[in-house]
């Protein structure tokens, strides 16, 4: 797979978790606020991979 298209793919759920994390944010509030970390967490790790990829194939 051409690493574009992944960094693409890793973008696409990037920003879906972005949006993820700003509604459990405003949902959840301070209920239970692991999940935001979580859901946030998650979000930067995809982020950090894409951002590997991009700087590796230079």
């Amino acid at each position: 797979m051409n690493t574009d298209k992944i960094r693409n793919v890793l973008n696409i759920l990037f920003i879906l978790l972005a949006i993820a994390t700003v509604i459990v944010y405003f949902t959840i509030g301070k209920e239970d606020f692991k999940i935001f970390i979580y859901v946030c967490s998650a979000a930067f790790f995809v982020k950090l991979m894409e951002f590997f990829i991009r700087f590796t194939n230079r």
